[in-house]
């Protein structure tokens, strides 16, 4: 058997860690057949329901596009699953206790981060492919019908989403267990705001300004666009972007600190007790 090693701060080396985190994750997912009947469950559940809603809405006549409400439900769900898959991946690690063997292994919080933000995209990618099938198959909705703005438009989710997780994290670091609560459901704050079912235009005129902050209400606000026969439109994209990198930029700065914080006062030693 050749050992092979590699220079522990090299690129190769980073990959080898990065990737160990993906293959227990994954590991650990292949072996649990209740938590992969959970990245399906809610999501249909969601997509069956509101299936449901806007085929009632036909009937009735009534006069809106019924892409509007499936392609929100397909872009929320990138949404919810970018920031949930992250956060429950950490917490895990705290349910498991594996939290310290993880902070005191070779593996930099970096890489350990980014090894929960690839397995989490893999995970979002796989829902949201059953998701676009089941409401071609059910409803006849293509996501075609958002041409090549598909792309960015999950790209900005994701990288909300991730940010939402960070937050999370950061909370449950800071604050302890007590506090994994904002780690699932920080995102729901999020939904009311972001007009993910209806334009921005019928929230009160204060909450339209703090929704604008949003990079996801550009989002979606663009999706209705496209989904309205429009061009993509690049200038609500590019402030998405801008908001998405700012967002990102302070929840890393919010988790380094937190985590600086738990290991300054013993608080890794004691998640899982």
């Amino acid at each position: 058997m050749t050992t092979i090693s590699l220079p522990p701060l090299s690129w190769a080396a980073r990959r080898t860690r990065i990737m160990g985190v993906v293959r227990r994750d994954f590991a650990a997912l292949r072996r649990s057949p209740i938590r992969m009947f959970e990245i399906l469950f809610w999501p249909t559940v969601e997509l069956l329901l509101w299936g449901f809603v806007t085929a009632f809405l036909q009937t009735q006549r009534v006069p809106f596009v019924v892409a509007f409400l499936l392609g929100g439900v397909l872009l929320w769900q990138v949404l919810q699953k970018a920031s949930n898959e992250i956060s429950i991946a950490f917490l895990e690690d705290i349910w498991s206790r594996n939290l310290l063997n993880v902070q005191v292994s070779p593996l930099s919080s970096v890489e350990y981060l980014v090894g929960l933000v690839v397995f989490s995209l893999g995970k979002v990618v796989f829902a949201v492919t059953v998701m676009s099938g089941l409401a071609f198959a059910l409803y006849g909705f293509g996501v075609g019908g958002f041409g090549v703005g598909l792309a960015p438009f999950m790209g900005l989710l994701l990288v909300l989403g991730w940010s939402l997780g960070l937050v999370g994290i950061a909370a449950v670091l800071r604050f302890g267990e007590n506090a994994q609560v904002i780690a699932w459901s920080l995102v729901f704050v999020v939904q009311p705001l972001a007009g993910i079912f209806y334009p921005i235009s019928v929230l009160p005129a204060p909450v339209q300004a703090l929704s604008w902050f949003l990079p996801a209400s550009h989002v979606f606000e663009g999706m209705r666009t496209v989904m309205s026969g429009g061009p993509l439109p690049w200038d609500r994209l590019l402030w998405a972007a801008g908001l998405d990198v700012v967002y990102l930029g302070l929840t890393l700065a919010l988790f380094a600190w937190a985590l600086r914080y738990a290991r300054a006062h013993g608080k890794l030693s004691r998640f899982g007790d």
